[in-house]
């Protein structure tokens, strides 16, 4: 993914502040909506719920929001997407303030704010390929600096803010995600307004939702594009469900030293996002992502196998230093191959995927801890990235990359041009 040394253009750094006031406030709300959950119930099931409920939106509306964001203009539905959540976290302050506050109104406000979040990441997703002129280099610096931003807001900054902020009250880190949602919203507004795509024939949002699922389905560089973070997921989620009890058990770490082992995970992903541009040029896109899925399962079973909370923390730095990598990677080469009028469905169709494999990750972990050892979902998870580096190399091999950039690239013929003639797109619906 070669392209001319530009700079980044204004409307960006607005985007980018957006994005990382955004992120702080849901690292704060991240940290306090299962603190604030637990001062109301000990439940185990009833914090699950509360914590479920946040991801339910992208498995029932995920596709079906990708088309609903195709067809809407994409700033005003990140702006409105922000506000929306502010007004919603108004409600929950005031239940707290008035004592009032109950298990189902914080699942309830947790799914609405993830219903909002399907709404503004499909729309930013679909937006920043426009506003950047759908250049792969400065697609991959874009998303670095999103994706590093986000990391160390929700990451580092938030979850620490959130803890401090519920001291002064409960309602007062929800108060401040509303915050931080307005300003964002601010921003965007400010953004410059883009041409829409070419209008689609007017069609059912089903059928609509149906076609962009579909072009994934079809082409096999977006199916692999798609796989590693579903199967990602599965294994990731594995590992995270016995990380603290495989830490307590194997490591003897406390809480204290499981917050630090998470912090330099946390840090290997910020600097995986700083050099992912630099790996993608010097190895090629695709071989890229084939490395960094060999580079996980590595570190995996070294953290399987570390003696100490050292090499443990060394092993979760380089997996997370992997995984930041391939989030800057992948999501910059979908927005760079992906017709603009598709964007919208095919990024949600692709987050859908991840979202829903992440349940399985979670009781695959539980069940192979539970009858074996709590060892054995690490070296599951392993397996199973090491797995898919041989079923999706040849999916997302450079060839493939190239031939996709250069179809991308060339002069569209009409609303209906895409690159299904492309030999390595083979099989790419012609949707419009």
């Amino acid at each position: 993914m070669t392209s001319d040394v530009r700079k980044l253009p204004t409307g960006f750094g607005r985007l980018w502040t957006a994005q990382t006031v955004s992120s702080l406030g849901d690292g704060v709300s991240h940290a306090a909506l299962p603190l604030i959950a637990l001062t109301l119930t000990r439940d185990p099931m009833a914090l699950a719920v509360v914590t479920a409920a946040g991801t339910l939106p992208w498995l029932l509306f995920g596709v079906l929001g990708g088309a609903l964001v195709d067809r809407w203009d994409h700033r005003r539905t990140m702006w409105v997407a922000d506000v929306a959540r502010a007004v919603l976290l108004a409600i929950p302050a005031a239940a707290a303030a008035l004592d009032v506050l109950s298990i189902p109104l914080l699942a309830a406000v947790a799914f609405v704010l993830g219903l909002g979040g399907l709404f503004f990441d499909t729309a930013a997703t679909a937006y920043l390929p426009d506003l950047l002129g759908r250049d792969p280099a400065l697609l991959e610096r874009a998303n670095s600096r999103l994706r590093g931003a986000q990391t160390a807001m929700s990451g580092f900054a938030g979850p620490p803010a959130g803890s401090a902020l519920l001291v002064l009250g409960r309602s007062v880190p929800l108060l401040a995600d509303a915050v931080s949602f307005m300003i964002s919203a601010l921003l965007v507004r400010s953004l410059p307004a883009l041409p829409r795509p070419v209008p689609e024939v007017r069609e059912s949002l089903l059928r609509q939702a149906r076609a962009g699922a579909a072009y994934v389905f079809r082409d096999r560089l977006l199916l692999g594009l798609a796989l590693r973070p579903a199967i990602g997921n599965i294994a990731f989620l594995a590992v995270e469900t016995v990380l603290a009890l495989f830490t307590h058990d194997r490591l003897g770490i406390g809480t204290f030293g499981y917050g630090l082992l998470l912090t330099a995970e946390a840090t290997g992903g910020l600097l995986g996002a700083g050099i992912a541009s630099f790996v993608g040029r010097r190895l090629g896109t695709g071989t890229a992502l084939t490395c960094t899925t060999v580079v996980e399962g590595v570190a995996i079973l070294g953290l399987a196998a570390a003696p100490n909370p050292y090499v443990a923390g060394l092993a979760l730095a380089v997996c997370g230093a992997g995984m930041g990598t391939t989030m800057v990677l992948g999501p910059s080469l979908r927005q760079a191959i992906v017709p603009a009028h598709l964007m919208g469905r095919v990024a949600s169709t692709s987050r859908m995927l991840s979202m829903c494999a992440a349940p399985f990750g979670a009781f695959l972990g539980g069940w192979l801890a539970t009858a074996y050892d709590v060892r054995t979902p690490l070296y599951a998870a392993a397996g199973l990235l090491l797995t898919m580096t041989a079923v999706t190399a040849s999916m997302t091999s450079n060839r493939r990359v190239e031939a996709a950039l250069r179809a991308a690239a060339a002069p569209a013929e009409g609303p209906d041009h895409t690159a299904a003639e492309d030999p390595a797109r083979e099989g790419a619906p012609n949707v419009s």
